[in-house]
C-alpha cells in the first residue's frame, strides 16, 4: 500500500501523537471541569510534583509560564521554589492520569487499527493507506487534534512522517497544540541544524561525548564516519548514526512491549547514616518490586541499587544472581549484599531497588540444593501477596518495620492511586 503526499510517494504514514504537558495539562483539565471560576494551571507558574515536605519531591511536569523561571523537567521542588517563590504545586494523581490517557487512546482506536502505547502520554498511530477514507494527513491531524482539545480539554502535538523515529522528531517541534511534519526530504532542513542532544537515543552522557568529539549537531552526526562513532559508542554509534539520517524501520505494534525491568525509589525525609534504617528502606522497596515481579508472572536474575547522597552524588552497583527468582528473601539477600559493596557511609537522601533479565516463570527451575528452601520461601511470598491483595497493602507487615518510623512498603505511586496489577507494570 503506498500513499501520496503533496506529489511525493510514501509507502508509510506514521502519526506520534504526544500530550503537551500531560500531567500538568490533565490536572488542570479536571479542575475545570469539577470546579467553577478555577485557576487554570496551564495560565500560571504551576508544577506536577511530590511532597515538599518530605523532600519527595522532583517536577514531573510544568505550566509554560514556569518555564520562564528556567523550572526543568527532573529538577527538585525545592530548587524550582527558589527559583519561584509563587510557584503552585500539585502531587501527583496517577488514577486521574490513567483514566485520561485512556480516554485518549479510545478515541485513536475508534480510527486506527493500529495504535501503539509508547508511553502513558505518547502514541504512535499508523495511517498508512488511510487517506481515502479520512483525507490527506495534515487534515486528518486536525480533526483528531481538535477532537482531543474539544472532548477531553487538553492539547497535543502530533509529528507526521514516514517512520516512528521522523514522526517523534517533528511531535517534539515548536509546543504546546502544533502540528509537525518531518518526511526524508525534510530531513536537512529541520532537522540537522538541531543540537544533537535533541536527537533520540542520545542522552547526557553520549551528548558529552559527542560535544567531545566537535559534534555539535545532528547534521554533524549525520556526516560523522560511523567508524569513529563506533569506536567511541560501539553499537550504539551506529544506531544514532542511523537515526541522525533519518532511518528507522520498526513498525508500529498493538501492544507495548514487555517491561524490561522493573524499579522501585523513594527520596527520604531524612539524612540516612547507618546501615540498619537504609536496609530496612531497601527491604520496603523490595517488597513492592516483588510484589510487581510475581503480579507478572515473571522472574528475575539481574538486581541492582541506586544510592543518590545528600549532596547528590549518585552511584549504583548491580550483580547477577545463580538462578531467576521472583522471591523477596533471594532478592533482598542480593539487595543487601550490593548495599554493603557501594556505600561509602556518606549520608543518604534517596535509594532505589531494581530487578531485570526477566523471563516468564514458567521457564524458571529451581535448584536442587535450595529446593525445599526455596518453596517455603515461595509459599510464605504467595500467602502475603494474597492477604495484601484482598485486604490492603498494610494489612501484613514485617515485624521488623514496627515502631521504626519507615512505610513498610516503600516508593512508586500512593496505595490509591497504584494498585499491584499488571495492566500497569
Amino acid at each position: 500500500m503506498y500513499t501520496s503526499f503533496r506529489g511525493v510517494i510514501m509507502d508509510r504514514i506514521i502519526f506520534h501523537i504526544d500530550v503537551n504537558s500531560a500531567y500538568l495539562s490533565w490536572e488542570a483539565a479536571y479542575r475545570l471541569q469539577k470546579q467553577v471560576n478555577c485557576i487554570d494551571l496551564r495560565t500560571i507558574p504551576a508544577v506536577i510534583g511530590g511532597d515538599e515536605s518530605k523532600r519527595h519531591g522532583i517536577v514531573l511536569a510544568k505550566s509554560i509560564p514556569a518555564k520562564k523561571y528556567s523550572i526543568q523537567t527532573g529538577e527538585s521542588l525545592f530548587s524550582a521554589r527558589e527559583k519561584c517563590p509563587s510557584l503552585t504545586i500539585v502531587p501527583p494523581n496517577y488514577k486521574l492520569f490513567m483514566q485520561c490517557s485512556n480516554a485518549m487512546v479510545a478515541i485513536f482506536k475508534e480510527y486506527f487499527p493500529l495504535v501503539e502505547r509508547y508511553s502513558i502520554d505518547e502514541c504512535f498511530l499508523d495511517y498508512t493507506g488511510m487517506s481515502h477514507h479520512f483525507g490527506s494527513p495534515i487534515q486528518f491531524a486536525h480533526h483528531i487534534k481538535n477532537r482531543i482539545q474539544k472532548e477531553l480539554g487538553f492539547t497535543v502535538n502530533i509529528g507526521i512522517s514516514t517512520n516512528k523515529l521522523l514522526a517523534k522528531m517533528a511531535s517534539d517541534f515548536e509546543k504546546p497544540n502544533k502540528i509537525h511534519t518531518l518526511f526524508p526530504h525534510e530531513i536537512e532542513e529541520k532537522m540537522w541544524p538541531l543540537p544533537v542532544r535533541d536527537l533520540f537515543m542520545v542522552g547526557r552522557s553520549t551528548n558529552t561525548k559527542l560535544l567531545r568529539l566537535g559534534i555539535y549537531t545532528i547534521g554533524d552526526l549525520a556526516k560523522t564516519d560511523k567508524t569513529l562513532l563506533y569506536s567511541h559508542f560501539k553499537s550504539h554509534g551506529y544506531l544514532i548514526h542511523a537515526y541522525a539520517n533519518g532511518l528507522d524501520d520498526s513498525t508500529v505494534k498493538p501492544c507495548s512491549p514487555k517491561a524490561k525491568g522493573i524499579g522501585n525509589s523513594t527520596t527520604i525525609s531524612f539524612d540516612v547514616t547507618d546501615s540498619t534504617t537504609a536496609k530496612l528502606i531497601l527491604l520496603s522497596l523490595t517488597e513492592t518490586v516483588c510484589m510487581r515481579l510475581r503480579d507478572s508472572k515473571m522472574t528475575a536474575k539481574m538486581v541492582s541499587i541506586s544510592i543518590k547522597s545528600h549532596d547528590f552524588i549518585s552511584l549504583s552497583h548491580q550483580m547477577q544472581l545463580t538462578e531467576h527468582t521472583d522471591i523477596t528473601h533471594n532478592i533482598y539477600k542480593a539487595v543487601c549484599t550490593l548495599f554493603d559493596e557501594a556505600w561509602n557511609k556518606t549520608p543518604i537522601r534517596h535509594l532505589g531497588v531494581r530487578i531485570s533479565s526477566l523471563t516468564s516463570n514458567s521457564n524458571t527451575q529451581l535448584s536442587l540444593l535450595d529446593f525445599d528452601k526455596d518453596n517455603k520461601y515461595t509459599a510464605l511470598d504467595e500467602s502475603i501477596d494474597k492477604i495484601r491483595l484482598k485486604y490492603g497493602n498494610t494489612a501484613i507487615i514485617r515485624a521488623s518495620f514496627l515502631h521504626s518510623g519507615i512505610n513498610p512498603l516503600n516508593g512508586g505511586m500512593p496505595e490509591e492511586n497504584y494498585p499491584i496489577m499488571s495492566s500497569l507494570l
